[in-house]
């Protein structure tokens, strides 16, 4: 499986949560507490967006986020508003840089932690089911990215809690009709440059680890001696497949079968529940 994070609020450089939390997610990609692998060495991406344009910025590798100088780099001179990062345990694909999170179309991200169990069974019908315009754009081998525009889709741009219900209603329903028990599992990260969406969801109802940050007043009252605290914004949100340190009170594991969304207006988190496509 993977690691991932994704940060959304005021505009910090990338080397603020992804090397300098104590267990930050490059120490995730060598000693993982919560993963189905300690080491998550099979590529890695990070993706942000900027001032001057709509679209996100995407750099990927196919070699271990720990020892890469030019991630280094990067992280201590990108400030952004809103990351994503994933480090990547391969379920059986291929380790090429196609294949590494995250996924970009126009101006939307995704990135997943889980699988589609039996993938190669029901690969061809799921991707028969992509619209012909956006298969296209389709460069790995992935089920995560398969997933991704499946859910482009279902209109990911209109409605994206709906697209992916639809997708992973496709993917059970695909994956069952192939004697597939147990289809589904992920965490999925996307957004639009604005708003964040985050799922957490498998067909056992045992979906891999998902959490989010306590609310930056609350934690400000909780540890007024924290420096970080004090120079972000009251909507600033941290979603984590682990997470990043042992700050009491910091984190929250998202429910079994729900979705949050981070957006200007304020956090909300509803039920998910796959629907027919």
């Amino acid at each position: 499986m993977c690691r991932w994070l994704a940060y959304s609020g005021t505009p910090i450089l990338l080397d603020s949560i992804l090397y300098r939390p104590k267990h930050s997610l490059i120490d995730q990609s060598l000693h993982s507490k919560l993963g189905v692998e300690t080491t998550n060495g099979d590529g890695f991406g990070v993706g942000w967006y900027g001032s001057h344009t709509d679209t996100p910025a995407v750099v990927r590798d196919i070699g271990p986020a720990w020892s890469n100088r030019n991630l280094r780099e990067i992280a201590g001179h990108v400030r952004s508003p809103l990351f994503f990062a994933h480090i990547r345990a391969s379920t059986g694909s291929s380790v090429q840089e196609t294949n590494c999170h995250p996924f970009r179309h126009g101006r939307w991200m995704w990135m997943h932690n889980g699988a589609i169990e039996g993938f190669d069974r029901i690969r061809r019908d799921l991707a028969l089911a992509v619209d012909p315009e956006l298969f296209l754009s389709v460069e790995g081998s992935t089920d995560s990215e398969l997933m991704f525009y499946l859910a482009l889709t279902f209109g990911l741009e209109r409605d994206p809690p709906d697209a992916v219900a639809r997708m992973a209603g496709l993917v059970e329903r695909v994956g069952r009709e192939h004697g597939v028990a147990f289809p589904l599992q992920m965490t999925v990260a996307v957004t639009d440059g604005r708003r964040l969406w985050a799922f957490r969801y498998s067909t056992r109802k045992a979906s891999r680890s998902l959490f989010y940050s306590t609310r930056v007043e609350t934690l400000r009252s909780l540890h007024p001696d924290v420096a970080f605290l004090r120079e972000i914004s009251d909507g600033t949100r941290l979603i984590v497949s682990e997470p990043l340190g042992d700050l009491p009170g910091a984190w929250n594991e998202v429910p079994e079968s729900r979705y949050g969304v981070v957006r200007p207006e304020g956090d909300v988190m509803h039920r998910f529940a796959p629907r027919a496509a």
